[in-house]
C-alpha cells in the first residue's frame, strides 16, 4: 500500500520521565528522554504534520472508570510513605521488586494514562486520524493491581474512551514480547474489543499467560487472540506469525479504530526476553499496522510504546520509527543516526550509540500463503491460534 500523509498527534512532555522506579530498575526513563531527543534531531517534532501535546493533568474520574477506587487510593498513599503495609504490596502490587514505590508514583502513572486518553480524544474528536504516545503501553496493569512495571493501564484507558464515544469495534494489537494480559483482562468479555497479542510463549516468560486457547469470555468468544511464539523466534518467524493471523481477522471484524502497543523488548539485544528481532522487523510491523488502519479503519490509529530495556541501541530507534511512520515521514533504514544525538548519548549515558537506523536485516519472511509446515515449531504455534479463532470468523485455518 502506498504511503499516505496525514497529521499526527504526538504526546510528549519531559515530565513523563518522572515515571522512575530508580537507577537499577530495567524501565529507566532514560529510554524516553533518548527517544524524544532522537525524534527532535530527526526533525520530527518540528514536522508540519506533527503536533506535540503536553502531558495532561490526571483526570481522577476517567482513571476510576477502569481502576478500582481502593487500588487508586493505595497508589496515592504510596507517594507519601516508604513503609508500605502488607496489603499494599501483596494485594495491590505496589512496593514489589517489579513495581517499587516512588514519590510521584500516582501522579506520574496517571499522566501517562491520561496521555493515551488524550491521544484517543484527539482521534475521536476528528481533529486527527493518528496519534502516538510512545511513553504509554502499560499493558500489564490490572483493574485493581499494578504488575510488570505497569501501574495504570493507559491503553485500556484509550480503548475505553473510544467505546464511551460511540465506537463499537475496536482492535488492539500488542507487539510486545510479553503477553498483553492486563489489557486483555479489561475487555475479556466485551465483544466490541478484539485484543490480539503476539508474544513469547508464557511457559518461558512473564506473565506466563496468553495461549492459543485463551480466546475471550463467554459473551465474547474469539475476542481475544493469542500467538505464543517459541523462544528465539527471529524476524522471519515473527513477521510470518503476524501476517498469518492479523490481516484475515481484521478483514472480517471490520475495526473502526486500531490501538497498537509497540513494545520493543523482543529485540535480540533486550536483556529480559528470548526473542531475536531487529529494529527492521519492528519498522515493518509498524508500517503494517498503519496500512491496516488505512485499509480497514479509515486511517484511525493510536500507537503506544511499551516494554523495551535496551535503552540506547533499541528503544529510541524503534519508537522514532513509529512516530515517523505515523506521520508518513518514514525514515530510510540505512539513514545515519544524527551525530548530535550520538554525542548526547555519550554525554548522558557514557555509551556509544548506534550509527544507523537499521540492524542490517531486510524484513523478508515466507508468507503463510506458501503453505503450512507441520514440522515447524512456529507454524504449529500459528496453526493452533488459527484453529481456535478462524472458524468464528468464517475463515479456513489452513487456507485463508
Amino acid at each position: 500500500m502506498s504511503r499516505r500523509e496525514t497529521d499526527v498527534f504526538v504526546v510528549w512532555d519531559e515530565s513523563f520521565t518522572e515515571y522512575n522506579f530508580g537507577p537499577n530498575h530495567p524501565m529507566n526513563p532514560l529510554r524516553l528522554d533518548l527517544t524524544a531527543k532522537l525524534a527532535s534531531d530527526f526533525g520530527l517534532f518540528d514536522h508540519p504534520r506533527v503536533q506535540i501535546g503536553e502531558a495532561p493533568r490526571v483526570d481522577e474520574d476517567e482513571l476510576a472508570v477502569l481502576h478500582k477506587p481502593e487500588f487508586i487510593a493505595a497508589v496515592k498513599a504510596a507517594e507519601s510513605t516508604e513503609e508500605l503495609d502488607e496489603k499494599t504490596v501483596s494485594t495491590y502490587g505496589v512496593g514489589t521488586e517489579d513495581v517499587p514505590r516512588f514519590e510521584k508514583i500516582h501522579e506520574a502513572s496517571g499522566r501517562i494514562f491520561q496521555g493515551s486518553v488524550e491521544a484517543a480524544r484527539a482521534i475521536s474528536s476528528k481533529r486527527f486520524e493518528r496519534a502516538v504516545n510512545f511513553c504509554g503501553g502499560m499493558h500489564h496493569a490490572m483493574p485493581g493491581r499494578a504488575s510488570g512495571f505497569c501501574v495504570y493501564n493507559d491503553v485500556a484507558g484509550a480503548i475505553r474512551h473510544f467505546l464511551d464515544n460511540g465506537y463499537e469495534r475496536v482492535v488492539y494489537i500488542d507487539l510486545d514480547a510479553h503477553h498483553g494480559d492486563g489489557t486483555e483482562n479489561f475487555f475479556w468479555d466485551d465483544p466490541r474489543v478484539l485484543t490480539i497479542s503476539i508474544h513469547e510463549n508464557g511457559r518461558f516468560l512473564f506473565p506466563g499467560t496468553g495461549f492459543a486457547n485463551d480466546i475471550g469470555g463467554m459473551s465474547a468468544a474469539a475476542s481475544a487472540i493469542n500467538i505464543a511464539l517459541p523462544p528465539r523466534a527471529g524476524d522471519p518467524e515473527w513477521l510470518r506469525a503476524i501476517d498469518a493471523v492479523v490481516p484475515p481477522v481484521l478483514r472480517e471484524f471490520g475495526p473502526q479504530v486500531i490501538v497498537s502497543q509497540h513494545g520493543c523488548d523482543g529485540h535480540r539485544l533486550d536483556p529480559l526476553t528470548h526473542l531475536r528481532l531487529s529494529v527492521d522487523a519492528m519498522r515493518v510491523a509498524a508500517e503494517w499496522v498503519r496500512d491496516l488502519a488505512d485499509e480497514f479503519a479509515e486511517g484511525r490509529w493510536l500507537a503506544t510504546g511499551g516494554g523495551g530495556y535496551a535503552l540506547v541501541d533499541v528503544v529510541p530507534r524503534a519508537w522514532v520509527n513509529l512516530v515517523a511512520i505515523a506521520a508518513g515521514a518514514d525514515i530510510a533504514p540505512g539513514a545515519e543516526v544524527p551525530e548530535r544525538w550520538r554525542d548526547y548519548v555519550q554525554a548522558k549515558a557514557g555509551l556509544t550509540a548506534p550509527m544507523l537506523m537499521t540492524d542490517g536485516h531486510d524484513g523478508t519472511f515466507d508468507s503463510w500463503k506458501n503453505g503450512f509446515d507441520p514440522e515447524s515449531d512456529l507454524d504449529r504455534t500459528v496453526m493452533a491460534t488459527r484453529k481456535n479463532i478462524f472458524p468464528f470468523y468464517g475463515l479456513d485455518a489452513y487456507y485463508d
